[in-house]
């Protein structure tokens, strides 16, 4: 895996953005973070994630171009056109199929897949074209690299399965060179730039003096803070720097958009009687661009001003004066054509979102680890408030770290982990994995409903046969053994199908919240040794997925699955 090509794409839920590196030899070079949004005045290290089609279903732009794009557009063209945002929370705790349909801004549907796909494919190219703008013209392909897609710890395995499916679309990987396409968990990525990080590095007091990778035995928690979830890992350095889990990743979704939400709700409260709501749907740019201006706001901790446009003072009048909705509202008051709104008020939006993140955090410090740091990153971890309240909540208990550009620490630990996936040796099982086997049977311990009868005697059917527990640690490229063997003498051929489940030690496969993941024949064709043929089975532990491969002795035949994923 030693490739020096890499691309990592952080896609996230309010900002997207990728990071490169084109150069040999592994510690010397940082990698590269284009700029974005400097034709609109802005510039920052990720674009927003959103796109926009035309009525044809054929994308027009993605990013700050796209938001621009869309707020220009008169109503009548905005009703034409598919505008999303905020879309990667549809991928949150929800079963996904290919052909899940999600809503654009006028309400119109669109595929899933094909926002996904499109948005990965704007992404992909602009960066094959920003490389090779800095190689002097040189054109890459997509094969070229190895590819890194960020993705929430706390996702569920289909929304994994789902992004995959997306970069092949986006023709990042194709069918053959899947394994060009790396999963880095978010939290686990910020983690592996940040154990780096001089003490300099941190915009809050670190007093040791040594990086993390360089004090064996640490323990931190890595909280991600991002748009839409809060995703939490917790990490040991080991000697030599490597990175072992400690605790299954948790979080929820109460990211910054919960803080925006209760902002634009606090707006919506203030224009009653259908005046902010007449306002959104006729004006959406100008509602982008307070939500813009808030996103400024929000990382600081002072009383902030908000401009009225005359369009809005234009509705408030056909009920009564502006300044007259904002009598009697408690935080909020007019100021000469401005809304000001207090910081005790602006602090309130944080209560939900921080609540949650304190009660995530407590449960992981409750359990007796030894936690020395708490590491915040993530866009929202700019956020003054946000440190601020973490750094008193766990002080004289923890040093709480936030590294200088938050939210660049997860795209440059992503490049860091294509080129050395190994970095995190070791991982904590998030299911129980077993195997349907039969054994012989035994009246005082099995149900006498799986019992069957064939020329080599009574049998217990759907026995589950335990591979790895639920919690265990499992190292990274790590192969377990077992040896199976057939239960009729006369067989040519062994079934094996693999289950998972979440609770300890299930006895058959057919319990409740077991369920199957797959399954192959495996060939025994040479039937000589009746009963004492053996089969070796061994199981791989890989990052992203399981890998079975069961051997039959006698005759050589093998056969292979890849199993989903080790984590949720």
């Amino acid at each position: 895996m030693g490739d020096s090509f890499v691309i990592a794409i952080d896609f996230g839920t309010a900002f997207s953005g990728y990071a490169f590196n084109i150069t040999p030899g592994e510690e010397k070079s940082e990698p590269h973070l284009p700029r974005w949004g400097k034709e609109y005045g802005f510039d920052t290290p990720k674009t927003p994630t959103c796109i926009l089609f035309n009525e044809d279903e054929k994308c027009l732009s993605f990013g700050f171009e796209a938001k621009m794009e869309y707020k220009e557009m008169s109503g009548e063209e905005a009703k034409k056109h598919y505008f999303f945002e905020d879309f990667k929370m549809e991928l949150y705790s929800k079963k996904l199929n290919s052909n899940l349909k999600i809503k654009a801004a006028n309400g119109k549907s669109m595929k899933a897949l094909k926002v996904f796909s499109e948005s990965l494919r704007f992404l992909k190219e602009d960066a094959l074209r920003t490389i090779s703008r800095n190689t002097q013209g040189k054109n890459f392909l997509a094969s070229d690299f190895t590819w890194v897609l960020t993705v929430p710890a706390i996702w569920d395995l289909s929304a994994k399965q789902f992004m995959r499916e997306a970069a092949t679309q986006a023709g990042i990987v194709s069918e053959g060179n899947q394994e060009k396409l790396v999963f880095a968990l978010e939290p686990e990525a910020a983690s592996v730039w940040c154990k780096k990080l001089p003490s300099d590095g941190f915009i809050t007091q670190n007093t040791s003096r040594n990086t993390l990778d360089q004090s064996p035995g640490t323990q931190y928690i890595v909280v991600d803070c991002g748009g839409g979830t809060i995703d939490i890992t917790v990490h040991e350095v080991l000697e030599g720097g490597a990175l072992k889990e400690l605790h299954k990743a948790s979080g929820n979704d109460l990211g910054g958009q919960n803080v925006d939400r209760k902002f634009k709700q606090f707006l919506r409260e203030i224009f009653c009687d259908g005046v902010w709501d007449k306002y959104e749907e006729n004006y959406p740019g100008e509602v982008q661009k307070i939500m813009y201006d808030f996103t400024l706001f929000k990382k600081g901790d002072k009383d902030i001003e908000i401009t009225c446009s005359l369009n809005l003072g234009r509705l408030a009048q056909t009920k009564k004066d502006i300044e007259k909705f904002l009598e009697g509202v408690q935080g909020a008051s007019w100021d000469e054509g401005s809304i000001r709104i207090s910081k005790e008020k602006l602090r309130s939006f944080f209560d939900e979102s921080l609540q949650g993140i304190v009660k995530s955090l407590d449960n992981i410090l409750r359990r007796g680890y030894r936690i020395g740091y708490i590491l915040l990153v993530g866009g929202y971890a700019d956020s003054q408030i946000l440190q601020r309240h973490i750094t008193e909540e766990y002080i004289g208990e923890c040093n709480v770290l936030c590294p200088f550009r938050p939210q660049e620490a997860i795209l440059k630990g992503a490049v860091m982990f294509g080129r050395n996936p190994a970095v995190v040796t070791s991982r904590k099982s998030a299911f129980t994995y077993g195997l349907a086997v039969a054994n012989r049977f035994d009246a005082s311990n099995h149900r006498a409903d799986k019992k069957y009868t064939n020329q080599d005697g009574e049998w217990c059917d759907d026995i589950f046969k335990k591979l790895v527990a639920i919690n265990e640690d499992v190292g990274w490229n790590q192969t377990k053994s077992f040896s199976l063997s057939p239960t009729s003498s006369t067989q040519t051929a062994m079934n094996y199908d693999f289950y998972r489940t979440q609770h300890k030690s299930p006895k058959y496969v057919d319990e409740e919240g077991v369920e199957k993941i797959g399954g192959f024949v495996l060939d025994s064709p040479n039937t000589e040794r009746g009963l004492d043929r053996e089969a070796k089975l061994n199981i791989n532990f890989g990052f992203t997925e399981m890998k079975a491969t069961a051997t039959d002795i006698d005759s050589g035949s093998t056969k292979s699955i890849k199993l989903n994923f080790m984590r949720r």
